[in-house]
């Protein structure tokens, strides 16, 4: 390098400084993101439930009762034997019905068990039903009532 030219690479030292501030930035920005995704998650699998309760209601406005246990949420969908052809109308604009954020299905059972007409619910995220994590058209305090 001549003299008075200037510096054509960087030192170890302004290199380190740069890592330095980008290992901060990470630090403080990565807990943000962590807790926003599972409530991301969260949020659309309720939004997902009000359409089947919706769903649910424009079936038993149309047919006079919600679907059984044995008819589950496919019902919404496909005809059920016990319902006259000449009656049908499909409840769910789906080809499916629809999963939850985790891809696990929703649980149906009408009666439901927990003082409501029929409980829907959704294993959350660690894909099993009956723990902390479901998500529910239920809540604790309505099962403490029966």
């Amino acid at each position: 390098m001549r003299p008075g030219a200037p510096p054509t690479a960087f030192t170890f030292l302004e290199i380190m400084f740069v890592v330095l501030i980008i290992g901060i930035m990470v630090a403080i920005v990565t807990p943000n993101l962590v807790g926003k995704k599972r409530k991301a998650q969260i949020a659309t699998t309720k939004q997902q439930m009000d359409g089947l309760k919706t769903a649910l209601q424009m079936y038993e406005m149309t047919h006079g009762e919600f679907p059984t246990t044995e008819q589950g949420l496919d019902a919404l969908i496909n005809r059920p034997s016990e319902v006259a052809e000449e009656d049908w109308e499909p409840c769910l604009d789906a080809d499916a019905v629809p999963s939850d954020a985790w891809k696990n299905e929703f649980a149906y059972r009408c009666p439901g068990e927990h003082g409501r007409y029929y409980d829907l619910v959704s294993p959350g995220p660690d894909g099993e039903e009956g723990t902390e994590d479901d998500i529910t058209n239920y809540t604790k305090k309505d099962s403490d009532n029966l």
